[in-house]
């Protein structure tokens, strides 16, 4: 297991969020969808405004995954109402998981989602649930290994692509 560092991201981090953001998700998503709905979802969903609006959210929070102090990956959890569907106090979304693409297999994924873990045991969270696009097979895999299960569906858009996203929960209690 490579050891990293996992620490919450600051305000004056913004840039760096932003790089990593862009480049893992345009590693993960850019080979099966258009440029076209790529350079949308980019500009609007990892935009500096919006990204800022997502850091400034109290209810919310990201966190870096670093190796020699470089960025290799982040997570983004929200809580309460901040939660992008079933808004309540008695779950944790991990919105977001995202890891450079030669860090795959090198287990900084399952530790970003023992961060999360960790944080819905401390604010006594009885489940911690996700959404992952259907087609995103490695990531299934990964969130099933790890006790998840599938309970809905839901869309996400992709630029101007509605695509579906399978909802997966892991119960804590």
């Amino acid at each position: 297991m490579t050891i990293i560092n996992i620490k919450k991201v600051k305000i004056t981090e913004l840039n760096e969020l932003q790089a990593i953001s862009r480049k893992t998700f345009a590693e993960t998503f850019a080979e099966i969808n258009t440029k076209a709905d790529m350079d949308i979802y980019l500009s609007e969903n990892l935009s500096t405004t919006q990204l800022m609006a997502e850091l400034n959210e109290p209810n919310s929070e990201f966190y870096f995954a670093t190796l020699n102090n470089s960025i290799i990956g982040y997570l983004k959890i929200n809580f309460g109402q901040s939660q992008t569907e079933l808004p309540n106090d008695n779950g944790l979304e991990v919105e977001r998981i995202y890891v450079l693409k030669e860090y795959h297999g090198k287990k900084v994924g399952q530790q970003l989602l023992d961060k999360a873990l960790s944080i819905a045991r401390h604010r006594n969270a009885s489940y911690i649930w996700l959404g992952v696009w259907e087609n995103n097979l490695r990531a299934i895999s990964f969130y099933k290994k790890n006790g998840f299960v599938e309970f809905d569906k839901h869309p996400f858009l992709l630029g101007n692509d509605e695509q579906t996203d399978i909802m997966m929960k892991f119960m804590l209690r």
